[in-house]
């Protein structure tokens, strides 16, 4: 597990089944004659005891509470105390077969999990105190749509209410949403469209959400004909409509993340694919809500190897990135607009320098506004 508060689900390489790392990022200021890095120490390193391979781990919105899943059918919730230790507080059999994925939801909405499967369903958890006061997870929903393994969930951003996009092998993704946020044991499926005709076979769609509310709706897919597609909801027909395409990765796309927007008056897309690339997509926002085609940003092959994992920053300006090369690489655009690399952390050093490291392409870097 790599990540802190500003790099939450920085990358996940889930190989081992025992052992959790956490690391923190040391910034070095940057001034007008030096490049700014990251350095990476180990903060705290602790095992899981899950019987199987990790999948998915996520920090709640604190950065207080994690949630890990294993092929094992496990979930396991663990808590950090006043000395910075994680501690586990709950686990249970959440599910019939592997878990994929698992995400918090806003604290607004309370204490709740989500979880996908191999199964073909979706779980809605809640903690809920019993009458002793102890703290319990419960089953609250299951959603059983899917025809096929659901691949990834998402809970949408805040301002559009508590809602649930997941994707699956059947080509669909569907949209759910509480119909009574204070029972969450009713959900009905807002939407249902397909990405994949046929199916996606094999591979595992994923998905993402635009978190700004100053747009409709809009989510990014990827899919494994090496196409992300960007769709967005319709206000008028009342339905989602695919809006762009992101070409130009030649294998099965593993995971997509739309960038926070902090002042920005543009949007960045990150996408990692089993052609060993990751890479940044640039999407303008015109006049009247209207927006341009969408242009690759940069393009970095340095894993040179499967990318499994992209992930944002929570001010969306540096990226983090892993693959089967097992190491995490961190992206950030310099003051000329062009991609570099500033860190590569590896689990078996303790800091590995970026001196030597950088994008081995930028596509378009340099037009970036």
């Amino acid at each position: 597990l790599y990540g802190t508060h500003t790099l939450t689900q920085a990358a996940h390489i889930h190989t081992s089944p025992r052992y959790t790392l956490a690391r923190l990022p040391t910034y070095v200021q940057k001034t007008s004659h030096t490049r700014e890095t990251i350095t990476m120490q180990v903060v705290k390193r602790f095992t899981t005891h899950h019987e199987d391979v990790i999948h998915d781990l996520c920090y709640d919105f604190y950065g207080k509470r994690l949630a890990t899943c294993s092929s094992d059918q496990q979930i396991k919730v663990w808590d950090q105390d006043e000395d910075g230790e994680w501690q586990l507080s709950a686990k249970w059999k959440a599910h019939a077969g592997s878990i994929w994925k698992v995400v918090w939801a806003h604290p607004e909405f309370g204490q709740v999990l989500a979880s996908c499967s191999f199964d073909k369903t979706i779980c809605i958890w809640h903690e809920q105190s019993d009458s002793l006061g102890k703290s319990r997870w419960v089953l609250v929903a299951t959603l059983s749509d899917s025809r096929d393994s659901v691949t990834d969930i998402k809970f949408s951003p805040k301002h559009l209410g508590l809602k649930l996009a997941a994707p699956s092998a059947d080509g669909y993704v569907r949209v759910y949403e509480a119909i009574d946020v204070m029972d969450l044991s009713h959900w009905q499926v807002l939407e249902e469209f397909e990405v994949s005709k046929g199916g996606t076979g094999k591979c595992m769609p994923c998905i993402s959400w635009n978190p700004s509310q100053f747009d409709p709706p809009t989510l990014v897919v990827g899919t494994g004909d090496s196409i992300a597609k960007l769709w967005e909801f319709n206000e008028s027909y009342r339905r989602w409509q695919q809006i762009d395409a992101l070409v130009g990765h030649t294998g099965t796309i593993h995971d997509v993340c739309w960038a926070p927007n902090v002042g920005r008056t543009y949007h960045l897309i990150a996408t990692g694919s089993k052609d060993g690339t990751v890479r940044i997509w640039k999407l303008n926002t015109r006049a009247g809500g209207k927006k341009s085609k969408v242009q690759e940003e940069a393009c970095f092959d340095d894993h040179e190897a499967e990318v499994w994992r992209v992930e944002w920053n929570i001010t969306g300006t540096v990226l983090a990135s892993s693959g089967d090369d097992g190491v995490v690489r961190l992206w950030k655009a310099n003051f000329k607009h062009k991609w570099t690399c500033l860190s590569v952390v590896s689990p078996e050093t303790e800091y590995a320098p970026s001196a030597s490291v950088s994008s081995s392409s930028s596509s378009s870097a340099a037009s970036t506004q």
